[in-house]
């Protein structure tokens, strides 16, 4: 693995150490993840816009939204909605589809934003990324400054104890005939995906790193940034979090 491409030498700022801003800025993240459940996907939008009874004039952040697909959907449910991303080729494809209820800015979450939001949405595990733990909670403190008085922030985590027991540490994945090689990973508190792939005769090698964050470590954050935990689920059609069972960790909180 020595001998492959730095995906950090992709990276436009120099500075930047992260594993997310080259990886999440290529083509080929894009094309690993296109047989993602939209579908799914819309029907926990369906579902959590409901619990949080938002009314029809709702301004909502679709925070690390992509390409936007999901703040499009919102959008087209009635909703006022802000996709924010820190991938500059992911809110250029975004702003393709906006209008005067949906907008796409680029924007680091650990940041808090210019304006105030009723509901801002963290999906499809859009956190935990950083390489310095203190940003976590950092992140967490930018959410609550840009929530309005009454607002409701959500934050939809894997649950990490599900993932590490049904690990798959190895398998090779097709996708538009490219063969991505895939191994996963738990160690020192984080779960590693390593993709090796190779396309039109250049070798690629690119890391996903995320904190292996449990219930237990998102109180203890939220605690810490003076957080209400109001409810947990543990999937898309909100029920009841399990430790042992449940598919993700749907957080909201005030």
């Amino acid at each position: 693995m020595s001998d492959l491409p730095n995906p950090k030498s992709q990276i436009k700022n120099p500075e930047s150490q992260n594993w997310f801003e080259s990886w999440f800025d290529t083509p080929y993240y894009h094309i690993l993840y296109k047989d993602r459940d939209y579908t799914e996907a819309q029907l926990f939008m369906d579902n959590i816009t409901n619990y949080l009874n938002l009314p029809e004039e709702a301004k909502i952040l679709d925070l690390a939204c992509g390409k936007g697909r999901h703040s499009i959907y919102l959008n087209q449910l009635g909703f006022d909605v802000t996709g924010a991303d820190l991938s500059e080729n992911s809110i250029a494809e975004a702003k393709k589809s906006e209008n005067e209820r949906l907008h796409f800015v680029v924007h680091d979450m650990r940041k808090p934003c210019d304006e105030k939001y009723d509901a801002i949405l963290n999906l499809f595990t859009s956190f935990g990324y950083f390489e310095n733990d203190a940003d976590n909670l950092t992140t967490l403190k930018a959410i609550q400054e840009s929530l309005t008085e009454y607002g409701f922030a959500v934050i939809d985590f894997m649950n990490v104890h599900q993932v590490i027991a049904n690990l798959v540490a190895e398998e090779v994945k097709t996708v538009d005939g490219i063969d991505f090689k895939i191994k996963r990973f738990h160690i020192d508190g984080y779960i590693y995906k390593e993709i090796d792939f190779e396309d039109k005769g250049q070798q690629f090698h690119f890391t996903e790193k995320v904190r292996a964050l449990t219930l237990e470590d998102f109180e203890n954050l939220m605690e810490e940034a003076g957080i209400y935990l109001l409810d947990t689920f543990g999937d898309y059609k909100l029920k009841k979090f399990h430790k042992s069972e449940s598919e993700r960790l749907i957080m909201v909180f005030k």
